[in-house]
């Protein structure tokens, strides 16, 4: 591409940029993650529509104020080349003049992009870069940006978020304020946190667009799928049956391909980071491999599907926002997630530091049942007992209580508190 071709579109998306601009965007958890002073890459990686490109723009709005800006997820760049990047370069610098910051947006879009990212850190040049493909940024990011990168993993918004967005109040205690934090609470279990998707009528419509564009741009065409309505209706039925063990064996049955076959699709649809997979807690190496629990990556992708036959409970949907809350609370400072089974029980979470387990959690949306309660209750001492945990949490839509059995405190917590507070990050420059 010539350099006046480039400058027609980049000053295009600048444009773009000035008229979408805003400043009462809704904070993000992430936002003191990125470390704009940094030596290294800053990449913010997630699913599609996440939000990864305006959590950027804010935080360069609000701590630099000016940098330079190219989006990769635009068709007039698809033909774009490695070596033409220098004539790309070229024309940012003459749409924003001498800058320091760099904003590269969707960059997994360009082959080869990576040795370009590391010669204008050579340069002193801070970049920022976002991708929706885990795999193909973490092979590349290992490769050439080794000890230069820093990577930001970014969800759909959090209940918190949820509720900031919507003006619910958090921490009011009368009557009025704690029944729409229900309110609240119920319709994201539904809705989930896409950030278009709150403010969007056609819901079916909007995620079918986004699981056509994960599909087909992020999976299909990487991955060189042939049989890409198989790959389709894999994701659908694994979304159906979120909270699940993945078999694949099971999952190669349903839909007459082999077993390695569906392993690959399940593998492709979680480094679009479409579904997450958590692994059995256990000491020994083999076993933590083996069927791992599937979550969705927000649950409107379970609710909202056109196609969806099967519709998952309360309790499962509840499980489902926990697990992601603590992706989000834990990940960033190098914590696993598990869950762990014993013969008659199962702990829906274990949070590991280093190996050890720090807490236990399980999910019941309602316990008010006593064989409910006794069962949750049951599961937690016994994994207290084989992983020598003493920090027992049981997450309810509405209970707040401390149970003692068998010289084990059990916190139980309401997801709407348990939700709505969270561990502080310090902010970055």
């Amino acid at each position: 591409m010539t350099v006046p071709q480039l400058l027609s579109i980049l000053s295009s998306q600048k444009e773009e940029l000035a008229t979408g601009a805003s400043n009462s965007l809704v904070s993000r958890y992430e936002e003191p993650l990125i470390y704009l002073g940094s030596k290294m890459a800053q990449v913010v990686i997630g699913v599609r529509r996440s939000g990864k490109s305006t959590l950027c723009l804010k935080v360069l709005s609000e701590r630099v104020g000016s940098f330079a800006y190219v989006n990769f997820d635009d068709e007039r760049l698809a033909s774009l080349r490695a070596d033409e990047l220098d004539t790309l370069l070229e024309a940012l610098y003459r749409i924003y003049g001498d800058f320091e910051y760099l904003f590269m947006d969707e960059i997994q879009n360009i082959d080869g992009w990576q040795l370009f990212v590391n010669r204008l850190l050579r340069q002193k040049i801070h970049i920022i870069l976002t991708g929706s493909n885990s795999k193909l940024l973490s092979s590349e990011l290992m490769t050439h940006l080794t000890g230069r990168h820093n990577r930001i993993n970014l969800y759909p918004f959090s209940f918190s978020e949820y509720c900031d967005i919507k003006g619910v109040d958090k921490r009011a205690y009368s009557a009025r304020a704690r029944a729409l934090r229900k309110v609240a609470l119920e319709s994201y279990m539904k809705d989930g946190g896409f950030p278009e998707l709150i403010a969007e009528n056609n819901r079916k419509g909007y995620i079918s667009g986004l699981l056509d564009s994960i599909i087909n741009t992020d999976i299909a065409r990487r991955f060189k799928i042939r049989h890409k309505d198989a790959l389709r209706r894999m994701a659908t039925f694994l979304s159906d049956n979120y909270c699940q063990e993945f078999v694949a064996k099971d999952v190669a049955a349903e839909f007459g391909i082999s077993d390695h076959t569906a392993e690959n699709y399940y593998s492709y649809l979680k480094q679009a980071f479409l579904l997450v997979g958590i692994n059995k807690f256990s000491y020994k190496s083999k076993e933590r491999i083996r069927n791992e629990k599937i979550y969705v990556v927000d649950t409107a992708l379970a609710t909202d599907k056109v196609g969806t036959v099967a519709s998952a409970g309360l309790g499962w949907r509840l499980e489902n926002i926990v697990c992601i809350e603590l992706m989000r609370r834990n990940k960033p400072f190098y914590k696993d997630l598990f869950y762990f089974r014993t013969p008659g029980h199962e702990v829906d979470f274990v949070v590991a530091d280093g190996g050890r387990p720090e807490e236990l959690i399980q999910v019941s949306y309602d316990i008010s049942a006593e064989k409910t309660k006794n069962r949750e209750i049951a599961g937690l001492i016994a994994g207290a007992k084989a992983l020598k945990c003493n920090k027992l949490t049981l997450i309810t839509f509405d209970d707040t209580d401390t149970i003692v059995k068998d010289g084990y405190a059990i916190n139980v917590v309401s997801a709407i508190d348990w939700l709505c507070e969270r561990t502080q990050v310090n902010v970055q420059p």
